[in-house]
């Protein structure tokens, strides 16, 4: 493979992961994270993204967490459900950070950077239930993320998940819409879609 199509070089050295969470309200210090899905992405030696490895997880609410009604009845998850086969946030998170930072290593990136539709949000969950689990090497950054309703209004002119997928030929079946693991699925078919586009046109190096 050609170094300048390494991921390594690509980001500066981040290695990007796209994720979604599903939620027990929009407060991520106080309401429960109920499931989160992430997908590690890779480059192949044209300068191409795909979707490579899936993580998955249903999470139980952590003690305290708040709960709120308008959330479940949208996101449709009974928490307490037993066969979600939920397990405690600590040992998801741990679980999830490993992986991440196994998939990290081997691409020889130094620190892994959240993707996501409407970044801010799922960043804001997954960095305090990081803090939660008392996890001292997190993997990913804790601020820098790649925002796909910011890449999706430049590139197709859409910031909606489901339409921006329209608008590039991505199949969409919104009777499967927020569930953490198919929305990450179309979130990383959507990043890899824009970058490949960019690349398509030359890339940085067209552009540099």
């Amino acid at each position: 493979m050609s170094e300048s199509f390494e991921i390594k070089n690509r980001f500066r050295g981040y290695f990007p992961v796209v994720i979604d969470v599903e939620t027990a309200g929009f407060n991520a210090k106080s309401d429960a994270l109920l499931e989160i899905a992430a997908v590690t992405t890779r480059m192949d030696e044209n300068g191409f993204f795909y979707p490579d490895k899936t993580f998955h997880y249903h999470v139980n609410p952590f003690e305290g967490a708040n709960l709120e009604k308008a959330a479940l009845d949208f996101n449709g998850i009974d928490p307490y459900c037993a066969l979600r086969g939920a397990l405690d946030e600590t040992e998801v998170m741990k679980d999830l950070c490993k992986k991440v930072r196994k998939e990290q290593k081997e691409a020889d990136c130094q620190r892994s950077v959240i993707v996501a539709h409407n970044a801010a949000f799922d960043q804001g969950f997954v960095n305090a239930a990081i803090e939660r689990s008392h996890i001292k090497r997190s993997p990913f950054h804790p601020f820098v993320s790649f925002d796909t309703t910011t890449l999706s209004g430049l590139a197709l002119g859409q910031t909606v998940l489901v339409k921006a997928c329209m608008a590039a030929g991505i199949s969409f079946d919104q009777n499967e819409a927020h569930s953490a693991l198919y929305d990450t699925e179309k979130t990383a078919e959507l990043f890899c879609y824009i970058l490949n586009r960019w690349q398509s046109l030359g890339g940085l190096e067209a552009h540099n």
